[in-house]
């Protein structure tokens, strides 16, 4: 069965969300205890919308989850401690933090171009103002680890 172009758009913010969590969690040891609490929360929230959206996706758009990308996740790891040899190891996190929210962002401005059920737009809307949120806070992490 092929999907529709607005289940090809939902499921890529899925995805999106799944890869930001993972990374996340991947990373979690290697964020220093200050910044790992401050975006504990921001992941937590995160891990129930991205749950609320696979249960609205599968009953309005017929779309059943699927697995992430294994294979892109330990590249991505991998990377990350690379670059990490080379610079400071919460800089290059918050950065690919950063990255993640911005192809989250991108995700769900894809979605926002179709008419969406009425139940799910609010979950959207409200994951975009929570990704905005996060940028906000990454880019103030960002400034506090710069001074140091």
């Amino acid at each position: 069965m092929f999907l529709d172009n607005r289940q090809v758009a939902m499921d890529s913010v899925l995805e999106a969300l799944a890869d930001s969590i993972d990374y996340f969690q991947d990373n979690h040891e290697r964020l220093k205890p200050t910044l790992r609490k401050t975006l504990q929360p921001y992941f937590e929230t995160r891990a129930a919308t991205m749950r609320e959206l696979q249960e609205l996706a599968r009953r309005h758009l017929d779309l059943l989850p699927r697995d992430a990308d294994v294979e892109r996740d330990d590249y991505m790891w991998l990377w990350s401690r690379l670059k990490s040899f080379v610079g400071d190891d919460s800089q290059v996190l918050i950065n690919e933090l950063l990255e993640q929210e911005r192809v989250l962002m991108q995700a769900l401005s894809t979605l926002f171009t179709h008419p969406l059920p009425d139940p799910i737009e609010p979950v959207i809307e409200d994951c975009w103002k929570h990704c905005r949120s996060l940028i906000r806070e990454l880019y103030r992490q960002q400034k506090k680890h710069q001074k140091r």
